[in-house]
Formats: C-alpha cells, structure tokens, sequence
C-alpha cells in the first residue's frame, strides 16, 4: 500500500491529510489556538468523589474539570498487593485494561480522598459539555516502544502479525526492561528494528519519566508536566511505516522543524520528506483533498449505484441509514438490496475513518430476508473495517438490518471540528414553516380578539415570513379581516436575523 502524508500549513491552521493509494483516508485539524489535549500529564487535584459513578472530578486547570473512573486510576495495586505475575502479550493498553484488571472489588472512595494530588493523563478531549476523560495508567511514545510506569505489562503491536518477530520483541523487551517494574507495548516501526535500538529508545523514555516525576514533586496542582507533540510530529510518530513513500510539507519553516525531528527520531524517513512549493495550485487541491474537504459538511452521501447513506450525530450516538435511493438493479429486489448495503458498507467504513466518527454507532441497512445475505455483509464490512487504526467492536447484522457498533473516539469528528451550531434552528435541523408561523400569528390575534376588534393590527415579521404571508397566505388574511373585522398590515422587518425567523410582533393603531 502506497501511503503518503500531506501537510498544509497556514497562520490559523494545520491541516494533515492521509492518502492511501492516492485516497484520503484520514484528514486532522489542529487550529492554533486548540491544541490537541490527549497525551499531555498533568498534576491534579481531586475535587469531588462520586462513589455512585465509581469516579471523581479532578482539576487540571483546565476550564472544566476532567472525569477519572476508578478503572483508569493505577495508584491502587501496590495498596491492594496487586501485581501481575507473568507478562502478557495483548494488542494495546485497553485489551489489558479490559481482559486482564479486575477492579470490580475496589471502590474509589477507598483510594481517592476529595483534595488529594493525583498524577493523571488525558486519555480523551473535552467534548461538548464534557471535561476531558482522565487515566492514571500513564502511557509515554516513543519511536518504537510506548513506556508504561505505572503497569507491569509487555504488549506488542496489533499491526506486527508474523509470530517469531513478536516473540522476538517479547524477549528482548523483557532483557532491557530487566528487573526494572514498568510496562512497554513495541509499536508497529519496532518491527525488525535491533535492541541496541531499542535499548535506546527505552532510556530516552524513561529520561522523560524521571523528568515527569521530578516535576510532580516540585510543583503545587493543578500544573501541566508534559507536553505531547504537535499535530505533525504526533502524526509521522504513530503513522511510522514502510508503506509511507512520501511526507509532503508545503511550508519552509515548518519543513526545517520536521526534517530536525525526523532526523533525530526517525531517520529512516529523511530521504521521504519533500517540500512542495507550487505556487499556481496549493497542495491539497494538488491532490484533490479540498473536494473531499468540502464534502465532509454532506449528511447524504450518495453511492455509485444510486444509493445513498444519511449520517445524522445526536449526542448519545450517530445513526446511518441506508437507501436504494435511484438504483433499481436488475434482476431480483432481494440481489438490489444486498448489492446496496455492500457498497454502503464500504463507504460507511471508509466514511467513519474520514470523519474520525467515534461512540456508539448504529446502522440501519436495508431487511435483507435472507440470513445469508446478512452473514455475507457483515464479514465484508467487519472486513473492511479491518483497515481502521481506531479500536472498533462490531455486533452481527439482527433480523431488521441493524448493526450496533463502538469506534473509540478520543476527539470529536470532524465535522464538530469545523462547524458550530445552527443559529437559526439551534442545532434542530428544521426550523418552523412559514405556515406555521401564520397559525400562530392567527391563534394569538383569536386569544385576544375582543382587544383587536375593528382595529388595525401591524404584524412585523422576518422579511422571508413577510413575502410568503403575502404571497401564499394572502387569501386567507382577506378572509380572516373580513370575518373579524379587521385591518391586517404585514411588515418586512429587516433587523430580525436569521437566529429569529419564528418571531413576529403584533402592534394596534
């Protein structure tokens, strides 16, 4: 697979764009002024326990405070003797966190006291009207290993699949780690990579965690002790592979800082990192990234076929519902149906990656009646969602067509990124007709009619609710004059904004 990563640099913002075989699969926003939080450290301070959530409010400074379950605290095993006797291979920290700690014995009011400081991590950005979600199982990347101080744990990469070289990595982390009590997961770019190297590479982290620690004993709480990258070497961190041809950089200055971390973390990738100065076109319409940027607003997506899928986020989960919408097919509905919610689900999958859609996720295909057929799309889609970098957990087709499924969501979509609420329907998706404006109107001018009556009533409206009422509604403000004798004048009031379409004043002379 030929993977390349693109870099647009700009004074407000970076935007960074994964292509796979010249396809964007990936695309992430860091403004200047909101900086991704998750992996920074800080020292906290317990603010409130809530021993009926099993967690606790901690202040890290940050506007609101972040949210620690009792599973995510790790302070507790040497109180409760609790060590793991053996090491155990897993895919990443929340395999061994789900799979191999048992906490359901230990309460958090008997480890956390309201006041008391707390090192912690921010596992996930605060999203809406939450504060960040907190872990105290510290994780540390590096260029191929991830240190774990606080777990005795050895994991090795999900993506390293060959059976010798993860036993080969088991082995020599076990000798460099030596009688020393911490955990580390190899990451993918450790694979083949010698121990010299990555001897090296754990001395670099566990320099970083000295500092950490240090830190934490000289400085009062709330206080931010470590810094993760920025968006640009965060991403050429983690997306570290040999299918990676080439890092592309449209900005002098910034190329000059990512060739200097290149060159010290990873220095296999120097020959790929280009600079792109093309003044006639920038480099993401270079690569057709600025369409599929501006598609990222669409709530249909239409399919090759004529289908189409309607991604619609409300705050417990996102629905995608999936349509036939033009596409007939052409033999059997049964064969239309299926061919469908196939394509569907290869865009869906594909759609879910591009927006970086995390939480819960429910998907409506079309009822296939057939077992088989649904047996048949949930293997293509589970396959297909193969391709993802986030941890996703997927439940079979059910007899109506839906598929529940998580994605692990550590920042909001993209979508959220780059919008912000309605102000006209506030965040609804619909707002009032003009019809049902003027039923309104009429209500209110029966409820006071006695008061109205053999007067002259000014109605001032939104200028768009004014051309409609007169346009469409102006029979029947005839009939109601004459009925009620009445005078109606309808007014465009041009100061009312988009925010106030539903408001209307009633005015007597």
């Amino acid at each position: 697979m030929d993977t390349k990563i693109l870099i647009n640099y700009s004074a407000l913002e970076i935007r960074v764009g994964i292509l796979e075989n010249n396809t964007l699969v990936e695309i992430y926003i860091e403004r200047k002024q909101e900086r991704s939080l998750v992996g920074n450290i800080y020292k906290g301070k317990v603010l409130k326990i809530l021993p009926g959530m099993q967690a606790a409010f901690v202040d890290i400074g940050l506007e609101k405070a972040g949210f620690l379950y009792v599973a995510d605290i790790s302070n507790y095993y040497d109180e409760y003797k609790f060590m793991l006797t053996e090491d155990i291979l897993c895919d990443d920290i929340e395999d061994f966190e789900e799979n191999f700690i048992d906490n359901k014995s230990i309460h958090i009011e008997d480890i956390l006291v309201e006041g008391q400081e707390i090192l912690v991590q921010i596992a996930k950005e605060p999203i809406g009207t939450k504060g960040a979600r907190l872990t105290s199982h510290i994780t540390i990347p590096g260029k191929y290993l991830v240190l774990l101080p606080t777990l005795y744990h050895i994991g090795i990469s999900k993506k390293i699949y060959d059976e010798k070289e993860r036993e080969r990595l088991k082995v020599i982390i076990e000798k460099i780690r030596g009688n020393d009590k911490f955990g580390v997961i190899a990451r993918t770019a450790s694979e083949g990579v010698s121990q010299e190297e990555l001897n090296e590479d754990k001395n670099f982290l566990i320099k970083i965690w000295e500092e950490i620690k240090k830190k934490y004993e000289n400085s009062g709480a709330p206080n931010l002790l470590y810094k993760d990258l920025n968006i640009v070497f965060r991403i050429i961190r983690d997306f570290y592979s040999a299918d990676i041809s080439e890092i592309i950089v449209d900005n002098e200055e910034l190329f000059e800082h990512t060739i200097s971390f290149i060159k010290t973390y990873l220095p296999k990738f120097k020959n790929k990192l280009k600079i792109y100065n093309d003044p006639s076109e920038s480099l993401f319409e270079k690569y057709n990234i600025e369409i599929e940027y501006s598609k990222l607003f669409n709530r249909k997506i239409w399919l090759k076929s004529g289908g189409y899928i309607i991604i619609d986020k409300t705050e417990a989960l996102t629905s995608i519902d999936v349509n036939t919408g033009k596409f007939v097919g052409r033999r059997e509905l049964e064969e239309t149906v299926l061919q469908t919610n196939i394509e569907a689900a290869r865009e869906i999958s594909y759609q879910l990656r591009l927006r970086n859609i995390g939480g819960l996720i429910v998907i409506d295909f079309i009822d296939m009646q057939k077992k088989e057929d649904r047996e048949k799309l949930f293997k293509i889609f589970d396959n297909e969602l193969k391709n993802d970098r986030s941890k996703v957990h997927i439940l079979k087709v059910s007899e109506l067509g839906l598929v529940e499924m998580t994605r692990k969501r550590t920042q909001d979509d993209i979508t959220v990124v780059l919008s912000s609420t309605c102000p006209t329907c506030d965040g609804k998706g619909y707002i009032k007709s003009a019809t049902s404006i003027w039923c309104e109107i009429f209500r209110r001018i029966l409820r006071d009619y006695s008061f109205y009556k053999e007067k002259k009533i000014t109605i001032t409206v939104h200028p768009y609710i004014a051309e409609v009422l007169m346009e469409e509604e102006r029979e029947m403000i005839e009939t109601i004059e004459k009925e009620l004798k009445i005078s109606i004048e309808i007014v465009s009031y041009k100061k009312f904004n988009l925010g106030e379409l539903d408001r209307f004043e009633i005015n007597i002379k």
